[in-house]
């Protein structure tokens, strides 16, 4: 008789204590619908909003429910989720975006509990999520971006201004150096809107960055691995104005 396979055990790890929380339970969604269910068990664990992990009970039963019975995004609720260690999986996808998740915190303690996870691993984490220390990289591998001024809080406002408007003009961007794409980020096209978006950046992180505005299109490609990388073909295609 022949044994049926044992499908692998993959725990879908979102929510989060950063402002990208809810951006976080849509990604969950989204990977949820794509991970065929003949070949994955499912295990959902939400973290709250002041660090609680829970067994994501709601989100459990949307998955078992079918790609339709999938809300727009998962539910943070459930019982607590035991000690990482002792979760019963094959592998972590951490699905968590902004600090506390994609900066090699939840990825060092994967690895100190000898669990697999999916994506960069602890210094390549940290050094993308700080947009700061990012550019710094770069620059050090003679990588180029779009031309940055950086900023830190408390500093004098004033000069910052004139730095931006004589060294990269508007429109320009001002964004937290600590979150991803989507929470604080502002595109500017004169001063007023400039202070705005700084007074909001500055609410998330005490360090920003404000990028010179590019006319042209975003490609994104997927690396998997690194000696030698494997690369996707171009994923879609972003214009900008």
């Amino acid at each position: 008789m022949r044994a049926v396979a044992r499908k692998q055990r993959v725990l879908l790890l979102f929510g989060g204590r950063s402002a990208e929380h809810d951006v976080s339970r849509v990604t969950a969604v989204a990977v949820a619908r794509a991970l065929d269910p003949a070949r994955y068990d499912v295990v959902p664990v939400a973290i709250t909003t002041d660090g609680r992990w829970l067994l994501a009970d709601s989100a459990r039963a949307a998955i078992e429910g079918g790609p339709k019975a999938l809300p727009s995004a998962f539910p943070v609720d459930g019982d607590l989720a035991p000690a990482v260690g002792a979760l019963d999986v094959d592998v972590v996808l951490p699905l968590l975006h902004g600090p506390y998740g994609e900066d090699g915190t939840v990825q060092g303690l994967l690895e100190l509990a000898d669990l697999p996870y999916v994506g960069s691993g602890v210094v390549g984490s940290a050094i993308a999520m700080d947009k700061v220390a990012m550019k710094s990289a770069f620059t050090a591998a003679g990588l180029p971006y779009a031309r940055t001024v950086v900023f830190r809080d408390g500093h004098d406002r004033a000069a910052l201004t004139e730095e931006v408007e004589s060294e990269l003009a508007y429109p320009c961007f001002v964004k937290p150096a600590n979150l991803g794409s989507s929470v604080g980020v502002s595109k500017a096209h004169d001063r007023a809107e400039f202070e705005s978006a700084v007074d909001l950046a500055l609410s998330y992180d005490e360090w920003i960055v404000i990028e010179e505005g590019i006319a042209g299109r975003e490609i994104e490609l997927a690396v998997l691995g690194d000696d030698p990388p494997t690369v996707s073909m171009p994923g879609y295609l972003t214009f900008w104005p």
